[in-house]
């Protein structure tokens, strides 16, 4: 299995059903959730930042990558944790929309993955 699929499984399988978790439950969500969300969007602010300088200053087609997580994704979560309970509909409706496009993606790299191996 490689780096990619591990990857593509961890949206799946962890990131995915948080995401919907919290766009489904909007102001139901448990406050400690919303203080994990501030955490996790920093991380990915500083993880996929670094990357996106690192794959962008060495010219790399998957830098879009990068930086949809640093301009998009983690914004997102530091808005939506920092709102807490006074979040409004509207951010939840895009937390659910970026949830069902992860998992329409990572899907999709799985069974593109899977087709270049059977090659």
């Amino acid at each position: 299995m490689n780096k990619h699929m591990i990857v593509s499984l961890f949206h799946i399988f962890l990131v995915v059903p948080i995401f919907l978790y919290i766009a489904f439950q909007r102001a139901g969500t448990p406050i400690p959730v919303y203080h994990a969300m501030i955490a996790i969007g920093a991380i990915i602010l500083i993880y996929h930042g670094y990357k996106a300088y690192i794959r962008l200053a060495a010219g790399s087609p998957y830098a879009w990558v990068n930086l949809i997580h640093v301009l998009f994704i983690a914004p997102l979560l530091i808005y939506i944790g920092v709102k807490g309970k006074d979040t409004p509909r509207a951010s939840y409706e895009i937390l659910a929309m970026v949830g069902f496009a992860a998992l329409g993606y990572h899907l999709y790299s799985i069974v593109r993955n899977m087709m270049l191996e059977d090659d």
